[in-house]
């Protein structure tokens, strides 16, 4: 039976996955950093995580806590820094052991046990020496999640990533086949929001389909509330997440009659945080659209100066072109399902 770690009130390893990211403001700087923690918790994150590169960011832990949001702090080398955001109510740490000496991690993962915080063990491949297989990852994470329990400690996550999609699968597999604690699943230096979402995408949601991954963050360069809503998308992708409103849209051709990629555009932006299993079918042209426009909540099939709407499976009525989005903006708005 897999394990359950609790970060505050969050539940890792019960089932739902859980979503989380990670700022990019100076720690120290509360109010920047409270700011982008309060944005990615509107756009979905279950937990954020927040770097500790020294005492002043260790500090500002207790003024992040009060804001309700679970907190993880990342800690490399200064186990003084993680001892001091521990002292201030941290919810999380994340550690890569191979980055402190074994007196530093006992004194962390004590600290940590008398307060029942739960640690992450992340292993990134780029901070492994030599070229470690996935196997060779996995059992690294795996050696140092031993060295805690050693301590008298097993709250623990592990993780293992690579900036390579069939990498970072492949260890996944291997760790998640060795053992029953809770994974936190992603591809470290996925790189922009270009590139970055594509290779994110096909390595989680390979490990998502092979029921691997309690916890995901998708790691981009730039704005982190990206990286939310780019999980939740893979979720949704995966079938994991149905709460949410379906955007559908023909690929159009020379018989497309009205601006599919503008309404369809127009609908994912407003719609991105209903939650709400709705299904929303743009179409073209009646060739295709009539049959897709069916199976969907609402559905346009788009005519020259008219447009046929359909509402689950039915024609209702033909409106006028340039009157679509408004009319399946309300539908979606006043949608009870």
């Amino acid at each position: 039976m897999k394990k359950v770690v609790y970060v505050k009130n969050v539940a890792i390893g019960s089932g739902k996955i859980k979503l989380q990211s990670m700022t990019n403001t100076q720690t120290s700087d509360v109010k920047a950093t409270l700011s982008q923690i309060l944005a990615l918790k509107k756009a979905g994150a279950d937990m954020v995580r927040v770097s500790i590169p020294d005492l002043d960011s260790a500090m500002a832990i207790k003024e992040l806590i009060k804001c309700g949001v679970p907190i993880i702090g990342d800690i490399h080398y200064s186990h003084k820094a993680a001892l001091v955001a521990i002292e201030n109510g941290i919810d999380k740490i994340r550690i890569n052991p191979g980055n402190m000496s074994p007196e530093s991690i006992k004194q962390v993962v004590l600290a940590c046990k008398e307060r029942n915080i739960p640690i992450r063990v992340g292993i990134n491949k780029g901070s492994v020496k030599g070229k470690p297989t996935p196997k060779e990852l996995a059992m690294l994470a795996l050696d140092n999640a031993k060295l805690i329990e050693d301590i008298g400690y097993d709250n623990l996550v592990l993780a293992v990533k690579s900036s390579n999609v069939e990498e970072t699968v492949r260890s996944y597999r291997c760790l998640a086949n060795m053992c029953n604690y809770p994974l936190h699943i992603g591809l470290t230096e996925a790189g922009t929001a270009n590139t970055g979402i594509i290779k994110s995408a096909i390595a989680i949601g390979s490990l998502i389909l092979g029921g691997i991954g309690d916890t995901v963050r998708v790691s981009l360069a730039g704005d982190p509330v990206r990286e939310i809503y780019a999980a939740k998308k893979i979720l949704r992708a995966c079938g994991i997440d149905k709460n949410y409103v379906e955007v559908i849209a023909c690929p159009t051709c020379a018989r497309t009659s009205i601006e599919v990629e503008e309404i369809a555009s127009r609908l994912e932006e407003l719609t991105k945080d209903i939650e709400k299993p709705i299904k929303i079918a743009v179409m073209g042209c009646v060739v295709n659209g009539i049959g897709e426009s069916k199976d969907a909540s609402f559905g346009i099939a788009g005519g020259k100066t008219k447009s046929a709407l359909f509402v689950k499976g039915k024609l209702v009525e033909e409106i006028e072109n340039e009157k679509i989005f408004d009319k399946l903006m309300e539908l979606v708005k006043n949608c009870d399902d």
